[in-house]
């Protein structure tokens, strides 16, 4: 497998975190549980149809974890153990009494629960049995339940769109057996795929990968998409019809001159609009939008709030996923279930050979802000902002109970920051939510060469404080601040981008 450049990986993190953002974006929302006023952005309230709490995701995003939960062990998901894998996860979700359930995946869960003392050999076998079934019966079974958990599927098989293919047919084929909902999960697992390598969203590129007797019309159908009205395409528990919502959302959206990835937010925010199953549509829409834009473009305050299914750790630690190991679980399964060298994002505890100064330092404009490395432990401080790679439990943490995770690359090579400006503001604006919470916020990367005094700037700006002044103030408190290069130049520019 060739190597992933840091911009792809960031693509591959966003696919689950892009997912599972617009789902608990569009929980409040669904079949017209909460009105979305017009000048209303869509927020993570929680309610919907399974009561959540706010920021959870409904079973959109869990049935997709119990995929990735796979794919991130490096597993072929075209063979037999893999798709009983997937099986047994989808059963360990079902059995928790999920409070949101479609209505054909549950038919298809339950019959298989019924029937799991059989004489089957495998759980994955029987699944598939019990959705042919149920497609038998049922002339309609082309419902959404496939489609909107199938983001995963791509990161596990980003090197072979032939396999890709062939993978996610046998993942949509354990609930849905109807030939559409194949065909839907296919075009947008091949479409994540080529916006994780390329950079470029483009939903027709798997079209060759259908049955030639079917391709005109899906053609067809992904043409009208992109010219139709966007809330042309409901009711949408069909498959095609879910899939046309989802590329209304995107493709008719104005990418912004200014800030481009905020495209990702404001197409989730049409996606929604569109209404009926606004979850399911935004979870859809949210994967691509993750692969094309990148975990750094998703707001921290979205990374901070999403949860659900499963809870992860065991006694005394016990609690529900969250963005971490959604970036975590799309990182692994895009690397074939490998860390990187410093085991990220696998270790607790990333370890860095830097040394560097351990005491911190006050922002000049608020001293509830402290300005640190990754060797910084003895600080006070309730909450982190980390602008480097870290483990669940880094050392600098210190006990602080809030952490955000700022994907930030200290490097002068474009590329690797895409999405730069967007993030060094975003990150400034973490700082201040958590201030306005009353945290006392310790602000570091490695070494706090780069990024935390390109970041500190931006945040002295935020304040209202005049750029040059600000640069000055924070040069004199780290002497050892490089002081120049992209991150820098963008820690005084980017604050336009709020």
């Amino acid at each position: 497998m060739s190597r992933l450049t840091i911009a792809q990986l960031d693509r591959a993190a966003g696919v689950l975190l892009g997912t599972a953002a617009g789902d608990a974006l569009g929980v409040p929302y669904e079949f017209e549980s909460r009105s979305l006023g017009s000048d209303e952005r869509p927020m993570m309230l929680g309610g919907g149809l399974g009561d959540f709490a706010p920021g959870d995701w409904s079973d959109d995003t869990s049935m997709a974890m119990a995929i990735a939960l796979v794919a991130a062990k490096g597993a072929d998901l075209t063979s037999e153990d893999a798709i009983d894998a997937i099986a047994t996860n989808f059963l360990s979700w079902f059995d928790g009494n999920p409070p949101d359930v479609g209505v054909q995946t549950r038919a298809v869960l339950s019959a298989v629960r019924r029937g799991s003392a059989s004489n089957h050999e495998r759980v994955g076998s029987l699944m598939r049995e019990e959705a042919a079934r149920f497609a038998q019966t049922h002339p309609r079974s082309a419902g959404n339940g496939a489609l909107m958990r199938t983001a995963p599927v791509a990161l596990a098989h980003l090197h072979d769109r032939d396999r890709l293919a062939i993978a996610t047919r046998a993942v949509a084929e354990l609930t849905h057996a109807d030939p559409l909902a194949g065909d839907s999960c296919v075009l947008w697992s091949v479409a994540i795929r080529t916006a994780v390598l390329t950079g470029r969203v483009d939903v027709s590129t798997g079209l060759d990968l259908l049955p030639s007797d079917r391709r005109s019309r899906w053609s067809q159908w992904l043409d009208e998409a992109t010219t139709a009205d966007p809330k042309t395409f409901t009711p949408n528990g069909f498959t095609v019809t879910a899939l046309q919502a989802a590329v209304a959302a995107i493709m008719q959206t104005p990418i912004p001159d200014d800030v481009p990835c905020r495209h990702l937010q404001h197409a989730l925010d049409t996606a929604i609009r569109i209404g009926n199953d606004t979850d399911t549509v935004a979870a859809i829409a949210g994967g691509l939008l993750g692969a094309r834009w990148g975990a750094s473009a998703v707001p921290w305050s979205w990374r901070r709030a999403v949860h659900g299914w499963p809870r992860q750790g065991c006694s005394p630690e016990d609690r529900p996923s969250d963005a971490r190991d959604l970036v975590s679980l799309g990182t692994l399964a895009a690397r074939d279930g490998r860390a990187d060298p410093k085991g990220w994002p696998t270790v607790e505890d990333v370890r860095y050979r830097e040394h560097v100064a351990t005491e911190v330092v006050a922002h000049p404009y608020d001293d509830g802000v402290l300005l640190g490395t990754h060797a910084t432990v003895d600080h006070g401080a309730d909450a982190v902002v980390s602008m480097c790679r870290v483990g669940r439990r880094q050392t600098c943490f210190a006990g602080a109970a809030d952490i955000v995770e700022s994907r930030l690359i200290d490097s002068d090579d474009p590329a690797d920051n895409p999405n730069l400006e967007f993030v060094i503001a975003d990150t400034a604006d973490a700082v201040r939510g958590l201030r306005a919470q009353g945290r006392t916020v310790l602000l570091h990367c490695v070494a706090g060469h780069q990024r935390t005094p390109s970041v500190a700037v931006a945040y002295g700006v935020l304040l209202g404080h005049p750029v040059a002044e600000v640069q000055q103030k924070v040069l004199e408190l780290l002497p050892a601040a490089r002081g120049r290069g992209l991150v820098w130049d963008a820690g005084s520019s980017s604050i336009a981008v709020i």
